[in-house]
């Protein structure tokens, strides 16, 4: 991490002592020749009172398995740490958020055989929608859309954040009547007299047949889902859907491919094993 002051942006700093923290230990504090100020590095855990591989390590169990309430319970046996489980869900709000900015600025290189669906999520009785694309070549999910109702409008939302990047060779979907519409909205053009991005349709009731490598991701996220004993809020299921995305994108190593997406796709982010750890580090430099 590039050293600077947190102030003024000066890297005009020399090293003044340690901040002493129940939990977490000694950390550096550094001095400011220019502006005069004292202050520690922000490296993603600022003012956190708990230390960072304690906390990444609830995020990283949360989205893979456990709920917020057994991590909780993990925690005090095995740590000696007393956390609420609020307290580690709000540690994952906070951490997808800050990774989830980092990610957008990054430029996977996708293939060219996309495969796109939605799939019905859960909420608190309400049934809402979450739509996802999957590059098939790298196994990385490159869109997702969360959305209460389904349709035109919600399908031409979604295929906006597939192609915002790069446009792939084609994309498949299933036979709902308005993902037409979308494609010739957005993907027509004159000057070739047809699709930019190829609309393959994989119609079940003609041949027996499903998208079914969407639907291997729509189960994947599911079970997680039931892990998380269901979706609440509005404003924080998203977030969650988001952290299991982080987590196929950027943690886990594909079980089929045996390589993490993300590296497919030319991604190389030179972080050790703890890669949540890895990943809030890197979007603390952005800042």
């Amino acid at each position: 991490m590039k050293k600077m002051c947190r102030f003024c942006k000066s890297e005009q700093i020399v090293k003044k002592g340690f901040r002493k923290t129940e939990n977490r230990g000694k950390i550096q504090r550094f001095a400011c020749k220019d502006c005069g100020h004292n202050f520690c590095l922000d490296k993603g855990f600022y003012r956190m009172r708990y230390d960072e591989k304690i906390v990444t390590r609830a995020i990283d169990s949360y989205i893979s398995s456990s709920s917020s309430r057994k991590m909780r319970d993990h925690l005090k046996r095995h740590d000696e740490t007393k956390v609420s489980h609020v307290t580690v869900l709000n540690w994952v709000r906070k951490y997808v958020l800050k990774v989830q900015n980092y990610v957008d600025t990054l430029n996977p290189q996708i293939g060219g055989s996309c495969y796109a669906d939605d799939t019905e999520i859960d909420r608190r009785g309400f049934k809402d929608h979450f739509w996802t694309c999957i590059d098939w070549d790298t196994r990385f999910i490159n869109a997702i859309h969360y959305s209460s109702l389904s349709g035109y409008k919600e399908a031409r939302r979604f295929l906006e954040k597939v192609t915002c990047k790069k446009l792939p060779k084609y994309i498949q979907t299933d036979a709902a009547k308005f993902y037409p519409k979308t494609f010739k909205k957005l993907f027509y053009s004159n000057k070739i007299k047809g699709l930019t991005v190829q609309h393959r349709v994989q119609n079940t009731l003609k041949t027996g047949k499903y998208n079914v490598r969407i639907e291997t991701v729509f189960s994947k996220i599911k079970d997680r889902v039931k892990a998380f004993r269901g979706l609440k809020a509005t404003w924080s299921a998203p977030i969650l859907l988001a952290g299991i995305i982080l987590q196929h994108n950027y943690i886990e190593a594909h079980t089929t491919t045996g390589n993490i997406p993300c590296e497919l796709t030319g991604t190389q982010l030179q972080i050790e094993d703890n890669r949540w750890l890895g990943l809030i580090r890197k979007a603390a430099e952005i800042r």
